[in-house]
């Protein structure tokens, strides 16, 4: 059957503007990561695309590597943008990324600008469309200049196959230079996509949203559930289809005593609210005036609504950010 859009899809979330730039994001985006590769259901996949936009999710977010195997994920999203999202091209924000390894030789990762603009054009190849509206550098290149990799984003904007670009994984100082970069070629720096939730802290105390604020960059974080970790996946054990049986990111090493007393904790203050912990750790990442957007993960449909359910509930007070804070240990659940 043709795919017609929810008439009602506007009227379901808030749109936050990024940074000091024009472009607004809803509160939650989709990122199609772990999910979205040739190992899972395309129906499944359409499900949840097809669902998150009639939700008014109209920020898709994918990365050159993403799968698997590595590029799958926007192989089957332009399948499925093709067969129902190309009538909607011109309400969708869709974002791409290049700076993990994705083929054989020297020419395949982090930030040459040989790298990436080949890159560019193979991820538009992948998804069938003519340009992204954000094209990432993933990661800092520690080899190459900052200078040449953020001259290659602008030449992605000046050729008209990006309409903006950001940057991931980028720590304060790195932001700043790449910010100084973009300036002498008169591209903005749109966004930033750092790693952020209540056992990942690291951004706090490396200063980056400060640094934000100043700049006017928008971010959108992601891993905001800590991979599953800020759920009750694991309250009793290890489910037989969950991320710590079935992927290389989790496994029963997470699962220490002193997660389990936390996470336990969390879920109570989320009980408390009328939420599940999921819906908790959304609304806590999004407790920052810096943060546009969060980008989560789905697996089906029903995932996929419990997370947008977090922006039906009102924000943290300042008694439940304090209760939480003694819990959101930064280095909690990580590999022993």
């Amino acid at each position: 059957m043709p795919y017609d859009a929810a008439a009602d899809r506007y009227q379901q979330l808030e749109y936050v503007r990024t940074g000091r730039s024009g472009l607004k994001l809803p509160k939650i985006s989709l990122g199609i990561w772990n999910n979205f590769g040739y190992d899972r259901p395309l129906d499944t996949q359409r499900a949840i695309i097809r669902r998150a936009f009639d939700r008014g999710v109209t920020h898709i977010d994918i990365a050159n590597n993403y799968g698997p195997p590595p590029g799958s994920a926007e192989s089957n999203f332009g399948t499925i943008f093709a067969q129902d999202l190309a009538p909607y091209r011109d309400e969708l924000v869709i974002s791409s990324k290049a700076g993990y390894s994705m083929w054989e030789g020297p020419y395949q990762d982090f930030g040459s600008r040989k790298y990436l603009l080949s890159s560019l054009d193979a991820s538009l190849r992948r998804t069938g469309l003519k340009y992204f509206d954000i094209f990432y550098s993933h990661r800092p290149d520690p080899e190459t200049p900052i200078e040449e990799t953020m001259g290659a984003l602008a030449s992605a904007v000046h050729s008209g196959k990006a309409l903006y670009v950001g940057i991931s994984n980028y720590n304060a100082e790195q932001t700043r230079a790449a910010h100084a970069a973009l300036a002498e070629h008169k591209v903005p720096l749109l966004i930033h996509q750092p790693r952020y939730n209540m056992f990942d802290r690291h951004i706090e105390d490396d200063g980056l949203f400060p640094v934000l604020a100043e700049l006017g960059i928008g971010s959108i974080v992601f891993s905001p559930l800590a991979q599953g970790l800020l759920t009750n996946r694991y309250l009793d054990g290890i489910p037989d289809d969950s991320r710590a049986a079935t992927t290389q990111w989790l496994s029963e090493s997470n699962l220490t005593p002193e997660y389990l007393d936390r996470v336990r904790a969390l879920q109570q203050i989320a009980d408390d609210r009328g939420q599940s912990l999921a819906q908790l750790a959304l609304s806590w990442v999004l407790r920052m005036p810096e943060v546009t957007s969060a980008l989560i993960g789905a697996s089906s449909v029903a995932q996929l609504d419990d997370n947008l359910a977090a922006l039906d509930s009102a924000p943290l007070t300042a008694e439940e950010i304090a209760a939480i804070e003694p819990l959101a240990v930064h280095g909690t659940g990580a590999h022993r």
